[in-house]
């Protein structure tokens, strides 16, 4: 897991959920997130399904809904720290399903990679007004703190800009994600492809990558 981390927001979209997924993933997005907070069980099961089949080439996770996730096949879930417990996700999905689970702080992280995660989202990174119940907003600095311990992919999320995603990657993140700043743009597939640009200039940012 390395580059861009593309999650929905049918808020902020100007195309559709589907088409901006469609997007992304012709622009090499390896991992999309369906997130939909508001949508009923019956739209969640629809477009879902749909993102299925749109991303043969990524991997699909659902956020939070683990029954959704069963239903379309999808590759996993990521569950919030007030979401299914994770030993109960991996019960349901099984071992081979992908779990991310977003963390705020550093216990919060050594429990999740005890528990079996495969990947860390921190969130958020900076002051975010995508997801209204994201909480404080932890810094980079917890960033370098959960990679001096842990080997999972670190996943930020929340505030990201251009100004920022270079001092986000070289805090050690894995992986970002910057919905307002690829969804407010007018050219969102040139937005992504900056942002992965950035990745494939980690070297450069942080000597020893």
């Amino acid at each position: 897991m390395r580059g861009y981390y593309f999650i929905t927001d049918s808020a902020l979209s100007r195309a559709g959920v589907l088409d901006d997924v469609s997007l992304a993933v012709k622009c090499g997005v390896g991992v999309v997130q369906y997130r939909e907070k508001n949508a009923s069980t019956k739209i969640l099961f629809e477009e879902a399904s749909r993102l299925r089949e749109i991303c043969r080439n990524a991997a699909l996770i659902i956020n939070d809904r683990i029954d959704i996730a069963l239903a379309v096949s999808a590759d996993g879930a990521h569950i919030g720290q007030d979401d299914m417990p994770l030993d109960e996700a991996r019960r349901l999905l099984g071992k081979d399903k992908i779990i991310g689970v977003t963390v705020h702080n550093e216990d919060e992280a050594r429990a999740a990679e005890r528990l079996g995660a495969d990947y860390l989202g921190i969130s958020p990174v900076f002051a975010t007004s995508t997801k209204k119940d994201a909480g404080a907003s932890c810094g980079i600095e917890l960033i370098k703190r959960i990679r001096s311990f842990s080997k999972l992919p670190l996943v930020a999320i929340g505030g990201i800009n251009f100004d920022n995603a270079r001092e986000v990657i070289s805090a050690g993140a894995d992986a970002l994600c910057a919905i307002s700043a690829v969804a407010s743009s007018s050219d969102p597939a040139g937005a992504i492809r900056r942002f992965q640009k950035l990745f494939q200039l980690a070297p450069q940012l942080v000597p020893g990558i």
